[in-house]
């Protein structure tokens, strides 16, 4: 079945929330439960694939890996975290290629200098505006489909939200589908760069980050087509493994874990296990 465009999807006035996913399962949880559009952070992915920060150290491969195996097994469209590209020019038509052809309904390219950091951390530089200029232009040409290319810029941290909006005007210029300015730090500055633009823009809500978390109306009224929660899936799952791996250890038993669990065999189906279990009915011996 041929999953439905994003580009189809957005439209001024109407937010799409999309949680992060950062591994099969979480995916497997998100894609059942009739999002329009999921978000494979790459904070958790680069997390929960090598267990190292979101500091430059994922290469490539490791990222259209991922990309490839969550949008081979899901029904719904997935923003994918194409970091920096991964090099200059040409490793960036390859990444978008590479994304596409993995099934990614929006890359999402960032102006980053490299090794680039996680948004919402400390620490961060940008490239020149000309040059991620040639990045966005490079990624809209690379590109032989409807995915989207969706422009990040993290000026607004170390050199104000002005500087920002002049990158985020320049991006969309350059062809890009979708802004994302990174980390406003104030509701005054959402309104803002809602009020700036026309193409729809995409809003990074980081529980305990540096952005307000406002109710999906207001963003709306502001002018937000896209609101990602890429943090909300692991942050859950780590609370809830350091819970229920603390009272394991505590008390060497599952016995009155304070931990909230599924059923087992309810997630078993959940993963696919109905399917083997059929499979062995038809082709058991006689």
């Amino acid at each position: 079945m041929r999953k439905t465009s994003l580009k189809d999807m957005l439209r001024k006035g109407r937010l799409i929330a999309a949680p992060g996913i950062y591994d099969m399962i979480s995916m497997r949880i998100a894609d059942r439960m009739g999002f329009e559009a999921l978000y494979m952070t790459g904070y958790g992915t680069v997390a929960s694939y090598l267990g190292l920060p979101d500091a430059g150290l994922a290469s490539y491969t490791d990222m259209v890996d991922r990309v490839r195996a969550m949008c081979a097994m899901s029904n719904t469209p997935i923003i994918c975290d194409g970091d920096t590209g991964y090099g200059g020019l040409l490793n960036v038509a390859h990444t978008v290629k590479g994304y596409e052809a993995a099934g990614a309904g929006a890359i999402q390219l960032e102006d980053q200098e490299f090794p680039k950091k996680c948004g919402h951390t400390p620490g961060r530089r940008v490239i020149p505006v000309a040059d991620m200029v040639r990045k966005i232009k490079v990624a809209v040409e690379a590109r032989s489909g409807d995915m989207l290319i969706i422009a990040r810029t993290d000026a607004r941290t170390t050199l104000g939200l002005d500087e920002a909006l002049r990158r985020a005007e320049a991006y969309a210029k350059a062809g890009a589908d979708v802004l994302f300015v990174e980390s406003p730090e104030s509701e005054e500055e959402l309104a803002k760069i809602g009020a700036t633009f026309d193409l729809p823009l995409l809003v990074n809500i980081v529980e305990s980050g540096r952005t307000p978390v406002l109710p999906p109306k207001v963003l709306e009224e502001m002018g937000f087509a896209l609101a990602i929660y890429p943090a909300l899936g692991f942050l859950s799952a780590g609370h809830a493994l350091e819970t229920a791996y603390g009272h394991l250890h505590r008390t060497r038993s599952s016995l009155d874990n304070p931990a909230p669990m599924a059923d087992f065999m309810a997630f078993s189906k959940m993963m696919g296990f109905e399917a083997v279990w059929d499979f062995d009915r038809r082709h058991a011996e006689d």
